[in-house]
């Protein structure tokens, strides 16, 4: 939804969050997914504070999804790491198909 610019009804957590962190002069500046653990990923949420106080550059262990979604909020850059990357399978062409899918649907249905 985020992604697509979709309304929603009322905000979402992610939402809320982006919301507060601009009230306090942060944005996210990017995410780096930075390791992965018995099939576990981890990611690193990097914010860029500038207020009136201070500026600096924070870096915040989180849950990659949770940083994906404040990310694509924020219009900031996904980065993985090369390690990563090369552990797990190349989904390009199935992610193609869905992009694919979902234009179909929001044109209704004509490609």
């Amino acid at each position: 939804m985020a992604i697509a610019g979709t309304l929603k009804e009322r905000p979402l957590t992610h939402d809320l969050l982006t919301t507060i962190l601009q009230a306090l002069g942060a944005r996210t500046e990017r995410v780096v997914v930075n390791d992965l653990k018995d099939d576990t990923y981890f990611a690193r949420l990097v914010l860029n504070v500038e207020n009136e106080f201070q500026h600096k550059i924070v870096e915040i262990d989180a849950r990659p999804s949770d940083c994906i979604a404040l990310a694509t909020r924020q219009r900031a850059p996904i980065y993985v790491n090369v390690d990563v990357r090369n552990e797990v399978e190349d989904m390009t062409e199935e992610l193609q198909k869905l992009e694919k899918k979902d234009r179909q649907e929001s044109d209704g249905g004509f490609a």
